[in-house]
Formats: structure tokens, sequence, C-alpha cells
């Protein structure tokens, strides 16, 4: 019998009693098992990227990285829940490409549970398509396939491993190529509050928000324009912090 386990991923149930993996290769989850799986792909990214970016007829959505799916299929149960017209195209650059082949086996949760036929195919075709949702999973570098893209995209998801394991997806130059994807009124969402996530982004030119509530740890905002919410004091951060540099290629 197939499944999701193997010698380099293992599932494990997070404190919302969603399941989560860790990773051997990077000796880490894929999502923070105390504010769980589903939690946080809701409250740190779908959430906030949807509210502010109300009022468009398509939403086109950089999910970096691909990973479980979590954030795909968390954006397309808010959309689901919430009756939204919006179309939606969703984009998600992957490098494991044996891990995206298994997630037919992964035990999602019962929320995910109407969209079976989408799992299934991302994970066998990498790519789906209705009336409402186009969706590529792309197997291979992040970083090539950020740069095939110029002012496109409404929102990214910054939900990368950590940048003390994979660096490459943190760093100034990284960034820079994500600010030319976007659209000037984009928002990016990261659980990242690291000092040298935020000068990275900063440097680039983007404004960096707080992102607090209830039942998660605080995350990151950070857009080109200016958004409703608490602003990070980046003058005060780099004056308290002059040693802090921004990880760099």
């Amino acid at each position: 019998m197939e499944q999701f386990n193997t010698n380099l991923h293992k599932e494990v149930k997070s404190n919302d009693g969603t399941f989560t993996a860790f990773s051997q290769k990077y000796n880490e989850h894929y999502h923070s098992t105390k504010d769980g799986a589903l939690n946080e792909s809701l409250y740190k990214h779908i959430i906030p990227a949807f509210e502010l970016s109300k009022g468009k007829s398509e939403l086109h959505i950089l999910d970096i990285c691909y990973g479980l799916g979590f954030n795909t299929l968390a954006t397309l149960y808010y959309h689901k829940q919430n009756n939204l017209d919006t179309k939606l195209f969703i984009y998600s650059p992957e490098l494991d490409v044996q891990l995206v082949k298994n997630l037919r086996f992964f035990h999602y949760p019962q929320e995910f549970e109407s969209l079976t036929e989408i799992i299934k195919a991302l994970s066998t075709k990498q790519f789906y398509e209705d009336e409402n949702f186009t969706i590529e999973v792309f197997l291979g570098d992040a970083r090539e396939y950020v740069k095939k893209f110029e002012n496109r995209f409404d929102i990214v998801y910054q939900d990368a491993f950590s940048p003390s394991v994979n660096p490459v997806l943190w760093t100034q130059e990284y960034f820079s190529d994500i600010k030319k994807s976007m659209k000037e009124n984009g928002v990016l969402t990261t659980y990242s509050t690291a000092l040298k996530t935020r000068l990275a982004l900063y440097n680039n030119g983007f404004r960096v928000y707080l992102n607090e509530g209830e039942n998660y740890r605080n995350a990151t905002v950070a857009s080109l324009a200016q958004l409703p919410l608490k602003e990070v004091d980046m003058q005060h951060k780099i004056k308290c912090n002059p040693t802090v540099e921004p990880l760099r290629d």
C-alpha cells in the first residue's frame, strides 16, 4: 500500500489537529506545530492577503513554495467558504518532485475534502483548471521561476523553509526579483518576523507591517503600498540593531 511517509518526510499532527510533515533534509516541520498547519496557512497568509485584496475580479497569487500544498489549498477553501466570485490564478514552484507526487497520500484536514480532485490533479499533472481556478505547480528552482514574471502578482505567500536552513529564498537579491514580479499594490505575507528578513524587504522598497492576532504567533505583511496595518518602524529597528544585515546571495 502506497503512503506519504518516506525516509525524507514524516507526517506529524499539529496543535490544531491537522497534519503537517517533518523534512529530514531541512530538519524542520513544514508548519509551526504550535500554531497548527491549517491555522498557520489561514491566519498568516490567506486571510490577511484576501482582506487586503478585496474588490478585484481576479487575483494572481505566487505561492513560495508549494510544499504540502496548504497555502494553495487553504486559498481554495477560503474562496469556497466565502462564496467569492474572484477568479484565481495560482503559481507555485516546488523543488522536491517526489514530495509533490506523494501528496495524494497525505492526510489532509476535513476542510479540504471537497478539493480531492484538485489535490490529485496537482500531484499527478501539476496543473488544474476550472471556471474559477487555474493552478500551476512548477517542479524546479523557485529563484529561476520567479524571474519569468513581471508586474504579475497581487499576492505572494513567502513560505519557504526558514532562513537558517534555506537562505537562498530569503536574500535581498531574491526579494528584488519578487518585487519585480509583483504589482505596485500587491501584498506579501510571511511567517518570518526576523529582522534580517524584514531588512531584505525594506531595502527593496517594501513597507513592513505586523500581522498579529489571537491563536497564532506574530507574522509579517509587506507591500510597496501603504496598508491599513500597524507599520514596523524599520528606522528604529536599524538604529537599535546596527550590526544586523540582510542575507545576501
